[in-house]
């Protein structure tokens, strides 16, 4: 007897029916002549790879309206409330806001979150905070622990130093802010210092790139130079790069070629981006998202984050990562079949790739981890931001959601809605 069975999973437009023992996928078939301790009819439901959030920052969730609102909703008024709460962050209000975010994202289909975490602290308390969770969810959820220099790196007082104790403190990830820097060499000077503390400890790296109006902000270019040259080609990820959507094309053509030499991975986020770029532009005013279409034709690994979750810049969210897919298609004009089921892959199994997750595919022989959606295909799964009805881990149900019954009372007759064609 098997311990898990779905029967009637839609994958790919095909029904199948998976068996799953000791937390792997053991067969896919068409039709499984077996029982198990649990049986789950998916109703021709699509069955998907579990959601990957790559860019969410877990220190800041939930903070917004605190000490005050941000009135304006522009990126500077947001660092200066970030700056004023930071100063009142406790090991215990970090650890309680964050799991509540992590939790809202699992019940929505995440299973993989990489959070940054600011480390312009002395002492370091967010990231303590989230170690500890790290380890204390790891039966719902994975967390990558990003080292972010909110405030610089050579431009804040001991900030190479606290790097480096970040790193040696739990953190998988190197990151940075190069645009943020005093100056341009700063900026040089911490993209350097990012890529030798990675090679010391043998870390993935992920840089806050270029998220600015300015056409002139061009770091992503040295990115890709250190890239070819320590050899770290897929382990890099430039996140945001919104400066590229105001690049001349004659200088995004020749930056693209060499971004795809340099295997770089690409993040975007659209639900904060699309709101805090283009502030100083009347009108024609820019989207500010990077060129996620021009990237995803060239071949490149392009991801979606949510970013924020109710923070001083961000004071909407939900952790849904359909909510900022389908905010992306809209916004980037990707709304040809193909481009929208490239969208689906950007919350999936592109997202997997820049978290570097093995054996993440729905496949015989790999962990049992993945989500039935209240929905027939990925595309219906975006149009309706689908409920994720099952999450399972491990061969073991971890979330679920019943779907939301509509009604309508029309001549004294009740009708059930659905939105489906």
């Amino acid at each position: 007897m098997m311990d898990l069975i779905i029967r009637q999973a839609k994958i790919k437009d095909v029904l199948v029916d998976i068996g799953v023992e000791h937390g792997r996928i053991i067969t896919i078939v068409p039709s499984l002549k077996a029982s198990a301790l649990q049986e789950i009819d998916a109703h021709g439901n699509l069955l998907s790879p579990p959601f990957v959030d790559p860019h969410l920052h877990l220190d800041a969730v939930l903070t917004a309206g605190e000490p005050d609102w941000n009135h304006s909703g522009t990126l500077l008024e947001g660092i200066a409330l970030w700056n004023r709460r930071k100063s009142a962050l406790s090991y215990d209000d970090v650890k309680m806001r964050a799991k509540k975010a992590v939790l809202w994202e699992v019940v929505q289909g995440v299973q993989h979150i990489r959070t940054h975490v600011d480390v312009c602290d002395p002492n370091l308390t967010a990231l303590h905070a989230l170690v500890d969770l790290r380890e204390e969810i790891k039966e719902i959820a994975d967390i990558q622990i990003v080292a972010f220099p909110q405030e610089g790196i050579p431009s804040y007082p001991n900030g190479r130093e606290l790097m480096t104790e970040a790193i040696e403190q739990g953190c998988d990830v190197v990151g940075g802010i190069p645009h943020y820097e005093i100056t341009r060499e700063y900026g040089l000077e911490s993209l350097d210092f990012a890529f030798a503390l990675a090679r010391k400890y043998d870390k993935l790296i992920d840089i806050h790139c270029d998220e600015t109006d300015d056409e002139q902000s061009r770091f992503i270019e040295h990115m890709a130079a250190l890239t070819l040259e320590k050899d770290f080609q897929g382990r890099v990820t430039a996140s945001h790069t919104t400066a590229m959507h105001s690049y001349n094309n004659a200088y995004a053509f020749k930056l693209i070629g060499w971004l795809k030499k340099a295997e770089l991975n690409l993040i975007t986020n659209p639900l904060d981006n699309i709101v805090l770029q283009g502030r100083f532009d009347t009108y024609p005013k820019r989207r500010g998202l990077t060129r996620v279409k021009e990237l995803n034709e060239a071949g490149l690994t392009v991801a979606i984050g949510h970013d924020s979750i109710m923070d001083p810049w961000y004071q909407l969210g939900k952790g849904s990562m359909l909510m900022a897919a389908s905010m992306l298609l809209h916004v980037t004009q990707m709304t040809g079949r193909q481009q929208m089921l490239d969208v689906f892959k950007m919350i999936t199994s592109s997202s997997a790739k820049v978290m570097n997750i093995p054996n993440y595919e729905i496949s015989e022989g790999h962990p049992a981890n993945f989500i039935i959606l209240n929905a027939s295909d990925p595309i219906e799964a975006l149009r309706l931001e689908a409920e994720c009805l099952y999450s399972i881990r491990f061969g073991k149900v971890i979330a679920t959601s019943r779907p939301v019954e509509q009604h309508v009372v029309l001549g004294g007759k009740t009708e059930t809605i659905r939105l489906v064609k």
